[in-house]
């Protein structure tokens, strides 16, 4: 998105020649990565404690060691987190008119989807095995 903005700039005015860095997919890719962290750290504790209000909590098997225990209703289904920023990040820096971006997003997320399935199997059955 932010390269067809730069591009559509760029033809505006030569004013706008700095703007030929976002033509760079190493500048791109960095940024989009610098973005996703952001936004993954800046969202990471609303999102937490939204999980922990809403008590989903991944249920832990009643044999194992005593310190596994511990971590009973510790708050899953975090990776929605992470896809949101990998989804917006890739939205927002890379060429959309490329396929291969559209195929690679969408692979990302149906996987991301086969793991909310795992997760909310997990805390609606009350089941550790998923």
């Amino acid at each position: 998105m932010l390269l067809s903005l730069a591009q559509w700039l760029q033809t505006l005015s030569p004013e706008f020649g700095f703007l030929r860095i976002f033509q760079y997919l190493t500048f791109r890719a960095l940024m989009a990565s610098l973005t996703a962290l952001l936004l993954g750290l800046a969202a990471g504790p609303f999102v937490i404690r939204r999980l922990s209000l809403l008590k989903i909590g991944q249920p832990v098997r009643g044999y194992g060691m005593e310190t596994h225990l511990s971590k009973s209703g510790t708050p899953t289904m975090g990776g929605v987190l992470i896809l949101f920023a990998i989804a917006f990040s890739t939205v927002l820096w890379f060429d959309l008119a490329n396929r291969f971006v559209w195929i690679v997003l969408w692979v990302t997320l149906g996987f991301g989807a086969i793991g909310w399935v795992d997760d909310w199997r997990k805390v609606v059955r009350k089941d550790p095995e998923g």
